[in-house]
């Protein structure tokens, strides 16, 4: 009965979140300085973190009387979430003669608590602290709720909000990665910020890290792989007092280069309750690979660098490997930051199994012969949604060559979308599989000595030999899926043409 009941408050206050949010959207979308889905999440974030802030610092206090020690707030008594924003009377109600609105509040949120709490960057004893968290999010944001009435409106909504007990946290953790899956689908940048959470999921189950591993996203957006390596290490095991330590202080490491995406990944990072993200806002690809030293390196790479983009011939001249292409790139850093028996996630476009030109050639030596890669995932059209690119997970360990492939092809029997989106049990039979490396309909073995080598310029194709002739006709959308990836690649290789002229 118990169990029932837990059920049923965990699928109310799911639906209390869910509501929440659409209403909090409603309010922003008839704002005036709020103009798409990447600003609701952006508004949304930082009023929800104060509300977590101020649960987490109830959480600390009456941890701490416990105890029987003293507490020392991180927030001042004047910018309190429940002196600003939600100050009560006795009987547990909005306080309306104290709760500040319109131009009032406006003044406040602008001129008095975004400069007090950017301080705290430069106050704070050491960068891996949620005081100077704090500070980095309050001076990277800023208010774009033009209204003072519809900040209040949006205030009163998230107040609603506990995030006290586990379930709580993993429930709002869970919604708010929502969020940031509608902000990737909202266009602009947002492709750059959210992948499949199955697919993660699925990542790191094959690459496996371990607490006492640093692990590491040099692309990490709204750090997603993090947040789920976080939570896989947390289910593995009943953990240590030293090893949580060591969970939220020396195990998970990021950079982003986008203002937007840095900020949302460090609060999706505290939201999931790593306290101080050790996530630095930075151009990863500006780090010239010669200045990397034994020290900088890393037990674990997990990442999905964006594909696609062109990056400078100054950024270019940091690698050995001289190419535009930013994936190609990050790959390079990546194998250049493992350290020596490191395992290694990545996903990328499917053209870097087979294109011609000189530098991905280069590089896919270089990964050959520096690392094994062991496992290559080839993910069907549609699983990033609106990406119009096929993709492939590369598989590998630093530190020997390769000598066998496995590949594993993800044949699925329909066709994914936004409505119709990639799931964990899409991938339970690779998962499996992937343990014993077996042949299968779908998975088969590429002796690299023998069949992959400069006379053909290291071809990592996929093509499955395993797989049966289809006699059904394609759906309409496939074919349409198919013909953009072949207009893109054509797209990339005149490019390339065009570089070398």
């Amino acid at each position: 009965m118990s169990n029932y009941v837990n059920f049923v408050d965990f699928k109310t206050k799911t639906i209390v979140f869910e509501q929440t949010f659409k209403n909090i959207d409603d309010i922003l979308h008839k704002d005036a300085g709020c103009g798409s889905e990447l600003d609701y999440v952006e508004q949304t974030s930082w009023i929800l973190f104060l509300k977590y802030l101020d649960d987490l610092e109830k959480d600390r206090a009456t941890a701490a009387q416990l105890s029987g020690k003293s507490y020392a707030n991180i927030i001042d008594k004047k910018y309190q979430w429940t002196v600003w924003a939600a100050p009560k009377t006795k009987d547990g109600k909005l306080d309306h003669h104290k709760a500040m609105t319109g131009d009032d509040l406006s003044d406040f949120v602008n001129n008095k608590l975004f400069p007090y709490l950017k301080k705290f960057k430069t106050s704070a004893e050491s960068a891996d602290t949620i005081e100077y968290k704090i500070g980095e999010i309050f001076s990277e944001l800023k208010n774009r709720i033009q209204s003072g009435y519809n900040l209040r409106e949006v205030i009163n909504r998230i107040d609603e909000l506990r995030f006290r007990t586990h379930a709580e946290k993993h429930e709002m953790s869970h919604l708010y990665e929502d969020k940031i899956k509608n902000m990737g689908n909202a266009g602009r940048n947002g492709g750059e910020y959210y992948t499949p959470r199955p697919l993660i999921t699925t990542i790191i189950k094959v690459v496996a890290p371990k607490i006492g591993d640093k692990i590491y996203d040099g692309a990490c957006g709204s750090a997603g792989f993090l947040c789920e390596a976080f939570a896989y290490l947390k289910s593995k095991k009943s953990l240590t007092t030293k090893e949580t330590e060591i969970l939220q202080k020396r195990t998970f490491y990021g950079k982003e280069k986008k203002s937007l995406a840095y900020i949302i990944g460090i609060m999706n990072m505290i939201l999931h309750g790593v306290e101080a993200p050790n996530i630095i806002h930075t151009n990863t690809l500006a780090e010239n690979l010669a200045d990397i030293q034994e020290k900088d390196r890393y037990d674990v790479v997990l990442a999905n660098p964006p594909f696609g983009g062109k990056e400078r011939a100054e950024v270019q001249q940091n690698f050995p490997i001289r190419t535009g292409e930013t994936a190609s790139l990050f790959l390079q850093h990546f194998i250049k930051i493992l350290k020596a028996g490191g395992k290694a996630g990545i996903v990328i476009k499917n053209t870097f199994l087979s294109n011609t030109d000189n530098a991905t050639v280069a590089i896919r030596k270089t990964l050959l012969e520096n690392c094994n890669l062991h496992t290559v995932l080839d993910l069907p059209g549609g699983t990033f949604t609106g990406a119009g690119v096929k993709t492939v997970v590369l598989f590998f360990e630093k530190g020997k060559a390769t000598q066998k492939v496995w590949f594993y092809q993800l044949n699925l029997n329909r066709n994914l979308g936004k409505t119709n989106p990639l799931n964990e049990n899409d991938l339970a039979d690779f998962v499996r599989l992937s343990e014993t490396k077996a042949d299968s309909d779908n998975s088969w073995s590429l002796d690299v000595q023998a069949l992959c080598n400069a006379s053909n310029n290291y071809d990592l194709s996929v093509k499955n030999p395993n797989k049966k002739e289809e006699t059904a006709l394609r759906a309409p959308q496939a074919i349409l899926e198919e013909m953009r990836a072949l207009d893109e690649e054509s797209a990339e290789i005149i490019n390339s043409i065009l570089e070398l002229i």
